[in-house]
């Protein structure tokens, strides 16, 4: 099985990170393959980001598509990820679809634990898209200040366990996520530590597409629009649009 995991932004040490990190779960004869973005932005942390982000999302899937059996958008946010499953034949999961979807069947509600405020927003409305306002207990955030994305779950772990506890006592959330592609990892070092089960995003991305392709993935018959002449892309993503 070969699982594409589509960083849309430009950090290769991130993608490297979630890379390594899926592989801790992945099964046997699995195969996830690392696709970083080469425009756009380091870290995708606003709606505008999350917009272009989406678009580079669509040529990167379309760029290597061929003969990857699912893809996963390796961004929190999802940025993309519907307008991809429209396009594409593959199953193509989200990371905060499938760690919320994973939250939802280890308790009735979880909480997003996050690094930094800019993310509020964006995340927020991740949660309204896919439908799960009613399980949601809430972003909570530390006031701690770090030095960059690559580093940040290791210069303020202890205040990112201190603000995960707070949340389960505020709101009797039932489950965690650690939410943000620098926290990938995360949840395997600090379990022990907060009083609820801990998800880590990409750890669900990569068992969720790997069940998705054993269902039986997608056919032809998924795609929801009509074929177009495109002008300006990729050619493979002209070619996608174009129906080929």
């Amino acid at each position: 099985m070969r699982i594409l995991v589509v960083n849309p932004n430009t950090t290769q040490a991130m993608t490297d990170r979630m890379v390594a990190v899926g592989q801790t779960v992945m099964g046997p004869g699995t195969e996830l393959v690392p696709i970083t973005a080469a425009r756009g932005v380091n870290y995708i942390a606003s709606r505008p980001e999350a917009l272009l982000a989406g678009a580079e999302l669509l040529d990167l899937i379309a760029r290597h598509e061929n003969g990857a059996d699912a893809a996963i958008v390796a961004a929190f946010g999802d940025p993309g990820l519907k307008a991809a499953r429209d396009l594409f034949d593959i199953p193509v999961v989200g990371m905060a679809e499938a760690a919320m979807l994973s939250a939802c069947m280890l308790g009735d509600r979880f909480a997003f634990v996050t690094f930094s405020h800019t993310l509020e927003r964006w995340y927020a409305d991740c949660v309204a898209k896919h439908g799960l306002g009613a399980r949601f207990a809430g972003i909570y955030i530390p006031d701690a200040e770090f030095a960059s994305v690559l580093t940040v779950q290791d210069e303020i772990i202890d205040d990112l366990v201190t603000i995960a506890n707070e949340a389960i006592d505020r709101t009797n959330a039932d489950v965690v996520i650690l939410a943000g592609a620098p926290l990938a990892g995360l949840a395997s070092k600090v379990a022990p530590r907060i009083g609820a089960p801990v998800v880590d995003p990409i750890c669900a991305a990569v068992c969720q597409a790997e069940m998705l392709v054993r269902l039986g993935g997608r056919d032809n018959a998924s795609k929801t629009i009509p074929a177009k002449d495109a002008v300006g892309f990729s050619p493979a993503l002209s070619k996608a649009i174009a129906g080929g």
